[in-house]
């Protein structure tokens, strides 16, 4: 029987996926990160839209990964929920 961690090490050998791979992590790392910053403010998705000026529903789409945020979007998502938005590009791993 074939272990997660295996399968992963043998489709890792493949750049198309290892690409793909990295491109996903990337994403829900952003992803997990909005949702801590709301969460540690204790905001609920209804209560940050209110801050925003938008919907519960346009919250729960940028959560979800639905949306693809602009640096103004992440910006003012940070604002509202007392934290600070960085970027940084770091060296790719070969």
């Amino acid at each position: 029987m074939t272990t997660l961690k295996d399968l992963k090490k043998r489709l890792m050998k493949d750049p198309e996926f290892r690409e793909e791979y990295t491109r996903a992590d990337a994403e829900f790392a952003l992803i997990e990160a909005l949702v801590c910053a709301r969460t540690a403010a204790k905001l609920t998705q209804e209560e940050l839209a209110s801050r925003l000026g938008t919907t519960q529903s346009a919250i729960a789409r940028l959560e979800g990964g639905g949306v693809s945020p602009s640096f103004a979007t992440l910006h003012c998502y940070a604002e509202a929920t007392g934290t600070r938005l960085t970027v940084r590009l770091v060296p790719v791993e070969n």
